[in-house]
């Protein structure tokens, strides 16, 4: 879901995770934030931490890291949801803030959870909406598979 204003271009993407509770992606997404990242300064789970984050993208012509520095703007464990911006990057990115959110999922078993990473950004250069939402899609579905892979060493031990 996304929408084209004017002056700022504003979504969100979901992915469902079948097994695990909000709690348990929880407690990964605080850890790690959601790329592989490394903290660059700050404290871990403080508002202010900046961290790097890159992400190769493949193509048919190769592939190219594209990378982030983000600065958390706010954390709430309770409500499971962590908000950042973009602050330096390799893409484009002029302004750019997102909010992250771990949600029950309400089944019999109380199990599963959604993640919610909704945006707000300045139009990207040579990119279009879908462009990001596309990229987004992409990155929340590889950081879902990273948790269930995760979750299963987890739970198996």
């Amino acid at each position: 879901m996304a929408a084209e204003t004017e002056s700022k271009w504003e979504g969100k993407v979901s992915a469902v995770l079948a097994n695990p509770t909000a709690q348990q992606v929880w407690v990964l997404l605080e850890a790690s934030g959601h790329c592989g990242s490394a903290t660059v300064d700050g404290i871990p789970g403080q508002p202010g931490l900046i961290r790097y984050c890159a992400a190769t993208v493949r193509s048919s012509s190769g592939g190219r890291i594209n990378w982030a520095k983000e600065k958390l703007l706010a954390i709430d464990p309770i409500k499971r949801c962590l908000s950042y911006e973009v602050i330096e990057n390799n893409t484009g990115i002029k302004s750019y803030v997102a909010t992250m959110i771990v949600l029950p999922i309400k089944d019999e078993g109380g199990r599963g959870c959604k993640i919610e990473w909704s945006f707000v950004s300045d139009p990207i250069e040579g990119w279009r909406i879908e462009d990001l939402v596309s990229y987004l899609e992409s990155n929340l579905r590889a950081m879902a598979q990273k948790m269930l892979y995760h979750y299963a060493l987890i739970s198996r031990s």
